[in-house]
């Protein structure tokens, strides 16, 4: 069986973690009610897994675009094999715009990012009231498009499993 190379699996996993605990937290944050300490000190965890979240991702595109990912079964059917490489073109844009649009939206609110609490990343944008309800919007909606996209992955993933039990699963499993 072909199997990932085990940095691209590091990867799954570790950025799959990262955007579960992101999308966890984010839901958390915003339902605390005012700015408390908690609620700040969640919005700064949150961005901190943003950036990391992005900066996997283009180690993992880079992997990607140096090593080829396993073929999929030759009895897999062609519209199978194009809807998951579509699906998983979609996760990538993903994992890329929603950390920028996160991003975008802190500066537009006014709110610079401070990786980890130390390292200030650059404002490229002056705050903008105007555009910062517009980025919170794409922000949140990316988010939910992820989580359709995710739950379809995951879904296709139990379907290889147990259904078709085709060992597709395995090839990402450590």
């Amino acid at each position: 069986m072909d199997r990932y190379t085990k940095p691209a699996m590091l990867l799954h996993w570790l950025i799959a973690l990262l955007i579960i605990s992101a999308f966890g937290l984010g839901l958390t944050m915003v339902d605390i009610p005012g700015l408390t300490p908690t609620k700040l000190k969640y919005f700064s965890w949150h961005k901190w897994l943003g950036v990391t979240v992005l900066a996997l991702a283009c180690a993992r595109l880079l992997w990607r675009l140096t090593h080829r990912a396993p073929a999929y079964p030759a009895h897999m059917p062609q519209w199978q094999q194009s809807a998951a490489h579509g699906l998983h073109l979609g996760l990538y844009a993903l994992m890329f715009a929603i950390p920028v649009s996160g991003y975008f939206y802190s500066l537009a609110a006014g709110v610079p990012v401070v990786y980890l609490g130390v390292l200030p990343l650059p404002v490229l944008m002056a705050p903008n009231p105007e555009l910062k309800p517009l980025l919170k919007e794409t922000h949140y909606w990316l988010n939910m498009i992820l989580l359709g996209a995710f739950a379809l992955h995951v879904l296709a993933a139990l379907k290889h499993q147990f259904i078709d039990r085709d060992n597709i699963f395995k090839r990402i499993l450590p």
